[in-house]
């Protein structure tokens, strides 16, 4: 059975000001049909938009986003708990930071722990461990950090569903002509370093830490697949039918 990361941004999750229940009711249907054909791992973003929820707390520091971060972590699983046992899914949570990766040991004591989860049929369900490790604030919304967790944890594929449904080929709130680019097979200096378009103010990342972690499965002789979380249509007719009707599939060099 192949394995699969699904990475899901903060916009997807929440709203202005709520966390959008109704795109997690949808999200946790997929997962459950999905684990009926792949061993699943869930790479999710919202901790901080879950605590503003709560207590509304500016987000104009670091150390400000880290407290929401550490309020709304906890309520995030708590949702997830509840909407995927609807569908008889229990569901465990894992903090990481990319630091981890670093070390062997923290690694395998991490994929340990993986494989445990899949052999009995649990969804990890993996974020930032803001407290610790700040990279993911800062700049890029989990996105590298679930491309760490495709390579290190053994996936065949990264599915990053978000509020950019393709790579474009210009960005498309200046450039009206632009189109998704279907396939992608390398990407030059010029594109990784490319000034970020995003669809949100909820999430850090953008289209450039999206790239940035297909180059690093790319090379790693990897594929990525960007959709949007919004309408999973697209992401499940690629994953369930492996028809290909939109998104952008990045293919590793073999």
């Amino acid at each position: 059975m192949k394995r699969v990361v699904i990475k899901v941004g903060s916009h997807v999750l929440s709203d202005e000001s709520s966390i959008n229940q109704n795109r997690i009711d949808n999200l946790c249907k997929f997962l459950s049909e999905l684990s009926d054909k792949f061993e699943v791992i869930l790479v999710s973003s919202g901790a901080i938009s879950a605590g503003q929820t709560k207590f509304n707390l500016p987000r104009t520091s670091v150390v400000n986003k880290q407290i929401l971060s550490s309020l709304g972590q906890p309520y995030l699983m708590e949702i997830y708990s509840k909407t995927l046992s609807k569908y008889n899914k229990l569901a465990a949570q894992i903090l990481l930071t990319a630091g981890d990766f670093d070390s062997r040991k923290i690694t395998n004591h991490a994929k340990n722990v993986i494989n445990g989860l899949l052999e009995n049929k649990i969804l990890p369900i993996i974020n930032e461990n803001d407290a610790t490790g700040i990279s993911e604030i800062v700049y890029g919304d989990n996105d590298r950090l679930s491309s760490a967790v495709a390579h290190y944890f053994d996936a065949d594929l990264l599915v990053i569903l978000s509020d950019i449904d393709g790579y474009y080929t210009a960005d498309p709130s200046l450039d009206k002509s632009a189109t998704i680019r279907p396939l992608v097979t390398v990407l030059s200096d010029e594109e990784l370093n490319k000034t970020s378009y995003t669809g949100s103010k909820h999430g850090t990342g953008g289209i450039t830490t999206k790239l940035l972690a297909a180059d690093f499965l790319m090379k790693k002789g990897k594929d990525m697949f960007l959709a949007s979380g919004f309408d999973l249509k697209v992401a499940r007719e690629f994953l369930l039918n492996s028809n290909q009707i939109g998104g952008t599939i990045f293919k590793g060099k073999r």
